[in-house]
């Protein structure tokens, strides 16, 4: 018995899985290595490589690993490019999931974690955003994110399926050095790479009415969000309910400029960030409650802000001079 990790070899991806190992669920891995990478997945764990569009590859994967339940991460990520390219976003994260959801009725698979983001909420302006407060997404992919949410919904009225939904907000760090973030639209790997290239990283204004003017973003975790699914999984697993959607939240929230500030304190590099105008609607501050995941996930937060850094930074060392 085991769980197919869509996404696997990706940096979320395999905290996941090695995630699920620890609490000793087999994982058997898909990802089309798009933006993951192979050996992000140990030896010892099922991996084939192939897309989620084809729907026959993943049930012959399911029915050959007997995979009980399917955590579903694959898919497009980047927001402000899927304003560009939303047909590439509603293919891979719209049909990606009906895919994954045909094939798993067709395998017989009855449970689902379900990667979703805070993209879904939009613009927001209260203190904490709760799972009570309306989506109303801005980009085609906090659309696609809502979609795949209802299409679970419904497909768990019309079969029975049992499942959470998992919006992330900001999800920073590293669990083990050799699993790094490599995407050139999150924060953390686009102030390393200025750095490492002897560029000055970015502020994108310090008007904001937060404590530094600088943005307040909810940085979590990566291992802690891994150790989140593993939980979930497990839970659904035992039969045991659970709500329809948890934010993975901290509750509290850094700004830009701490962020900056932790890692010139972390990287010995003594820099400035230049600060530089707004970006056209960027909000002051988006800060999740997560209680509610607190209260059924185990989820909390055994990392903080430094730890973050220091792990990100690590596995950034480690990715240079152990180039693929």
């Amino acid at each position: 018995m085991s769980w197919l990790v869509t996404g696997g070899a990706g940096y979320i991806g395999s905290h996941v899985v090695r995630a699920l190992r620890d609490v000793d669920i087999d994982a058997v891995v898909v990802d089309n290595l798009d933006t993951g990478h192979r050996r992000f997945v140990r030896d010892d764990v099922p991996f084939v490589e192939g897309d989620i569009l084809d729907t026959d590859l993943l049930v012959r994967t399911m029915l050959d690993h007997d995979v009980h339940g399917v955590i579903h991460l694959a898919g497009f990520k980047a927001a402000g490019v899927s304003v560009d390219v939303p047909l590439v976003a509603y293919t891979q994260n719209v049909t990606g999931t009906i895919s994954v959801l045909e094939a798993m009725t067709r395998a017989n698979v009855g449970s689902m974690v379900f990667s979703s983001s805070a993209a879904c909420y939009g613009t927001t302006d209260v203190d904490l955003v709760t799972e009570a407060l309306a989506p109303a997404p801005e980009s085609p992919y906090g659309e696609t994110k809502l979609i795949g949410e209802w299409l679970i919904r419904d497909q768990a009225v019309a079969t029975g399926l049992k499942h959470t939904s998992l919006r992330y907000f900001n999800v920073v760090g590293s669990g083990s050095e050799d699993l790094f973030d490599d995407s050139q639209h999150n924060l953390f790997p686009l102030i390393f790479n200025a750095l490492l290239d002897g560029k000055t990283p970015k502020i994108y204004g310090n008007d904001y009415p937060t404590q530094d003017g600088t943005c307040v973003r909810d940085y979590v975790h990566v291992a802690d969000l891994a150790a989140a699914h593993a939980v979930a999984a497990r839970h659904l697993e035992n039969g045991e309910p659970l709500e329809a959607v948890y934010n993975l939240g901290s509750g509290a929230g850094s700004s830009v400029q701490e962020i900056m500030d932790t890692v010139r304190e972390v990287s010995g590099i003594d820099f400035e960030p230049e600060v530089i105008p707004r970006r056209p609607g960027d909000p002051p501050r988006i800060v999740a409650d997560g209680k509610l995941a607190a209260r059924d996930l185990d989820w909390k937060m055994r990392h903080d802000l430094r730890d973050m850094v220091a792990t990100a930074w690590t596995s950034r060392q480690y990715a240079a001079a152990h180039p693929d």
